[in-house]
């Protein structure tokens, strides 16, 4: 038995394959292209170290896209092949890919989580565990999963930065906005390519309406963040979030094209921001030209896929804004599907994912009234269903212009002020305002 740099026992004794695993771990922690390719040249002469097994498994999982199950499930089953030899800590993390490979994301987050526990120097354990909790819309966890190990960090230590980082992610989804941003600010001055904590910086300046600042963060770090990221294309997406509240419309497609489609959306978390940008301008009523069909084919292929109901709105989004009936109706019958069966996805279908696509398809054929049935009894448990509060703002968004276009006063209002509660400043916000106004003061007459 030994251990690498921080602390963690490991089975595998060899120390330039430990030198390649953590290599590959720091990777992941920046978002740096490209781990898993770094920690195939590993296992390549390696192929009995279960814990860089392990690490490929639980990377491939919490992509929660099925296009790489093929993958996840040959490095569980060499993991698993392994595990006799490996110890407490490495089989911890098998058994949490296993879970997660099983459907059951909530066990296998928690799997992570405990392993982080029992071993607060586990970084990846941490990490892994914050995804999940992502996708679970644990909002509190994202916080208090980290500050269970945050003693055990100081200044100096490899890794604090990133520590750092994941701790304000979880501070800002917990509104403490200010708490958020100081720690995101000394992640990025201690590593300033660490996209995580860049883009938690980023979510405050979004929940707080700081737009140009936002403008400013994004486009003046960029330098650092974007080069070889596998996350730039979600950077890119808030960035575009910025100039689209201030209505640069030209400037948000430019974005879209360089930023948010520049790894050819070949998985779901990069279609998922590029389906949820477009749906934003179709909503406000913008030409977004022939960028539906960027989309769509990944979309399409993954119709049967019933991983993650949060995926399966985005998929929505774009069958509606090609026009796609048929891709529409052989979604919903997936999900309805996907409802009668067991496993976290199957509680996010039931609970969001399918009112919440029903409601979308209802706003595409113009439907308001049905769309404002489905989608109004979601706003208070939208988060059942993964996804941060910027990315789970597309259900107000919607919701609001369903409200106008339906001619009902109260409920635009109301959500109205909802919104300019949070944000008062924003352009995007007082136009809804203004056309609330004016439209239902012409109806009244």
């Amino acid at each position: 038995m030994t251990t690498d740099s921080l602390g963690n026992p490991l089975s595998y004794r060899d120390q330039a394959a430990i030198a390649g695993l953590e290599a590959a771990i720091v990777k992941l922690h920046g978002y740096q292209a490209d781990p898993i390719a770094d920690i195939d040249a590993v296992l390549a002469e390696h192929p009995d170290f279960a814990m860089a097994h392990a690490f490929r498994a639980g990377v491939l999982a919490t992509t929660a896209d099925r296009a790489f199950e093929p993958e996840l499930l040959r490095s569980l089953a060499a993991a698993e092949a392994l595990a006799p030899r490996a110890n407490d800590r490495e089989r911890s993390h098998i058994a949490a890919a296993r879970a997660w490979a099983a459907g059951d994301i909530t066990g296998a987050t928690e799997s992570w989580g405990r392993t982080a526990m029992d071993h607060p120097h586990d970084l990846l354990a941490v990490q892994l565990g914050q995804l999940g909790d992502f996708m679970l819309g644990y909002s509190h966890m994202l916080r208090d999963r980290v500050a269970r190990v945050l003693p055990h960090w100081h200044r100096g230590m490899p890794g604090h930065g990133f520590i750092l980082g994941m701790h304000a992610f979880g501070l800002e989804e917990c509104g403490d906005y200010a708490r958020a941003e100081a720690s995101g600010r000394e992640a990025v001055a201690l590593n300033p390519r660490d996209g995580w904590a860049m883009h938690a910086v980023a979510h405050v300046l979004e929940m707080e309406g700081r737009t140009g600042e936002g403008i400013a963060w994004l486009g003046e770090t960029a330098a650092n963040w974007a080069p070889d990221n596998m996350f730039a294309f979600h950077n890119w997406w808030h960035l575009g979030l910025f100039h689209l509240d201030r209505g640069e419309i030209a400037e948000v497609l430019r974005l879209f094209d360089e930023g948010v489609a520049g790894g050819g959306f070949g998985q779901a978390l990069e279609l998922v921001d590029g389906a949820a940008m477009l749906w934003r301008l179709h909503v406000l009523g913008h030409d977004v030209g022939d960028r539906w069909s960027r989309v769509m084919p990944g979309w399409e292929a993954r119709i049967e896929d019933g991983v993650f109901a949060f995926n399966d709105l985005h998929a929505m989004m774009a069958f509606i804004g090609t026009g796609n009936e048929a891709a529409q109706r052989a979604l919903l019958a997936s999900l309805d599907r996907a409802a009668e069966g067991r496993g976290t996805n199957a509680m996010m279908v039931r609970e969001v994912g399918l009112p919440a696509c029903r409601g979308f398809a209802a706003f595409g054929r113009g439907d308001y009234a049905a769309a404002v049935a489905e989608l109004l009894p979601l706003r208070g448990k939208a988060n059942r269903f993964g996804g941060s509060h910027a990315q789970r703002d597309v259900l107000s968004w919607t919701l609001v212009e369903a409200a106008i276009r339906l001619g009902d006063r109260p409920l635009a209002e109301g959500l109205l002020a909802e919104r300019l509660a949070a944000k008062p400043e924003s352009p995007v916000n007082l136009g809804w305002a203004r056309r609330s106004a004016a439209l239902l003061e012409r109806r009244a007459a």
